[in-house]
């Protein structure tokens, strides 16, 4: 019988565990050094950073500080008609226009339109190519490397909270840090989401809560620093490192999985993370669009795992538990809703064990499991997690989807298992079809659509 904290540990996996625990060390650093500048205390004058193979001196009495003029945003759209306007205007309150750009790959509805409207910088592809190919054509038709310090990718959907930059350009301090990730919250107020689109949108949240807090802060840590994604979404690149990072290489779905694997394995610096830096990007509002997006996803993963040989480097090493304790968590979690099953029929059915085929199942499974073992090994620790992003969220409506999330969860396990097979069988062409938008608030004639 398997004891049910060693399930728990199985289906919840131990990178959470590690790297929650260098995150609080990484926390309790912060908080020292700001007690001890509270107290008048004075950081040496010069500190060395590793860039790479490179060792680099940064002088304490003259920092390169970044700021907003220094960032180029580039954002990539196809068929965007819906978001493109609000998002534009999010971004353009924090950045000046003219450090916006636009690159409409192979749209077919008024996105160049409307984003023209707004007085950024706009161009086109010819055809659709994908959004990695968007960017890298987008990338060198502007000219971002030679004008601008750092480059934005930011996604048609998303929302630029005003904190950010004030939050992720400080990192940028550290000249061993080429990329920033940005903390990702989900949209879903004023949508008119549905009952399905409010639990997608839930579960998505509840999904980057614990990633990036249990995750992410820890994975970013300048001392550890290994992080298997810089989320597309809303991520920052010093230009200096774009030229050696192949933006668009062929038979990737995603850009972004593959962009951070370069970073590591290119030993071309550190990534940083800050969970001020916030933006709110739209979920997807509908179940079909869901699974589809989630398949994207694990492709664009293993189909970039495939891509990369492992080295002998911390990276390597933390990607390889985390793509292993994936795998056994998504076996246990498809297996589960099976072993459920064998267990409570017989309980609600007595004569059901009389059938010898079904009893020697039952045992087989009874040997394992039992329902209480899945009861304290699965059930409550979910629904735990759910009340701790709840408070974590201050959204008390969470728990009102909390019985539906580990179902969610199931499905997760299975496309990532199906994703498996799929990437090393197939190559993908990256062309993309947006998700069905909604624009956020109350609708306005330039950006409602007309189709």
């Amino acid at each position: 019988m398997i004891p049910w904290w060693v399930l728990a540990i199985a289906v919840f996996g131990t990178n959470f565990t590690l790297w929650g625990l260098i995150g609080l060390m990484r926390l309790l650093e912060t908080s020292t050094r700001r007690w001890w500048r509270h107290r008048g205390g004075v950081a040496s004058p010069e500190q060395d950073f590793l860039v790479g193979r490179h060792r680099v001196q940064l002088r304490r009495d003259r920092p390169v500080r970044l700021g907003v003029a220094d960032v180029a945003v580039l954002m990539a759209a196809h068929n965007e008609e819906r978001v493109i306007v609000d998002s534009i205007r999010a971004i353009t309150a924090l950045v000046p226009p003219e450090n916006v750009h636009v690159v409409s790959d192979g749209s077919t509805d008024r996105t160049v339109e409307l984003a023209e409207a707004t007085g950024v910088n706009v161009i086109s592809t010819t055809r659709n190519v994908g959004k990695a190919g968007a960017l890298q054509e987008a990338i060198r038709r502007f000219g971002l490397v030679d004008r601008f310090a750092v480059v934005m990718l930011l996604d048609a959907d998303t929302h630029v909270e005003p904190g950010y930059f004030r939050a992720a350009l400080p990192l940028f301090d550290d000249p061993g840090v080429v990329a920033v990730a940005g903390c990702v919250r989900t949209s879903w107020r004023d949508r008119a989401l549905g009952p399905v689109g409010k639990l997608v949108a839930f579960h998505r949240q509840r999904i980057y809560t614990m990633t990036q807090y249990l995750l992410k802060f820890g994975q970013t840590w300048r001392r550890v620093n290994a992080t298997h994604i810089v989320p597309g979404f809303a991520s920052m690149y010093r230009t200096e490192v774009l030229p050696r990072i192949e933006v668009n290489p062929p038979g990737l779905v995603i850009e972004d999985f593959n962009m951070t694997f370069e970073v590591y394995q290119k030993r071309l610096g550190k990534v940083g993370f800050t969970p001020s830096a916030v933006a709110t990007t739209q979920d997807p509002s509908g179940f079909g669009d869901y699974v589809k997006q989630c398949k994207r996803w694990a492709m664009g993963l293993w189909q970039t795992v495939r891509r990369h040989p492992p080295r002998t480097n911390l990276f390597t090493a933390m990607l390889a538990l985390l793509l292993l304790e994936m795998l056994a968590s998504s076996i246990m979690l498809v297996l589960l809703p099976l072993v459920a099953l064998v267990l409570v029929v017989p309980a609600v059915f007595d004569g059901v064990l009389a059938i010898p085929v079904v009893h020697e199942v039952h045992d087989f499974v009874a040997g394992f499991a039992s329902l209480e073992t899945l009861l304290f090994g699965v059930v409550i620790p979910d629904l735990m997690l759910t009340c701790i992003v709840a408070v974590l969220q201050r959204q008390p409506r969470f728990l009102l989807f909390a019985c539906f999330f580990l179902v969610l969860r199931v499905l997760d396990a299975g496309i990532a298992l199906y994703a498996i097979p799929a990437a090393w069988l197939s190559s993908s062409s990256g062309r993309w079809r947006s998700p069905d938008r909604r624009p956020v608030g109350p609708a306005e004639p330039t950006t409602a659509s007309t189709r």
